[in-house]
């Protein structure tokens, strides 16, 4: 159990989770990976992508599973900082978290 929540915390896999959506992910050498939950919903990551596109920032990989009504995208990027791009997430309608992971 310790290392399934360490994995989450560390690269954002939630393999084996029972009431969320299951995603392998690779680790995220040199790329700033961010981790977006949010309700499972048409557009969503038509909305997601467009705030890349609109900075000019390369999506390396995107890992998507959705579960009912949750969808889980983790996005690794090409982009030393990040973090201006959080709010524009976080604005999305359908969002419920986002993070930025190191």
């Amino acid at each position: 159990m310790v290392a399934k929540l360490v994995r989450y915390n560390d690269n954002g896999s939630t393999v084996s989770a029972v009431n969320f959506p299951q995603v392998t992910i690779p680790d995220h050498e040199d790329r700033r990976r961010i981790l977006h939950i949010h309700k499972n919903e048409p557009g969503v990551m038509e909305q997601i992508n467009r705030v890349f596109s609109k900075h000019g920032v390369n999506v390396a990989a995107q890992y998507l599973e959705t579960k009912a009504d949750v969808g889980y995208v983790v996005m690794d990027i090409e982009l030393d900082d990040a973090g201006p791009l959080l709010d524009e997430l976080r604005a999305i309608a359908a969002t419920i978290r986002v993070r930025l992971l190191h």
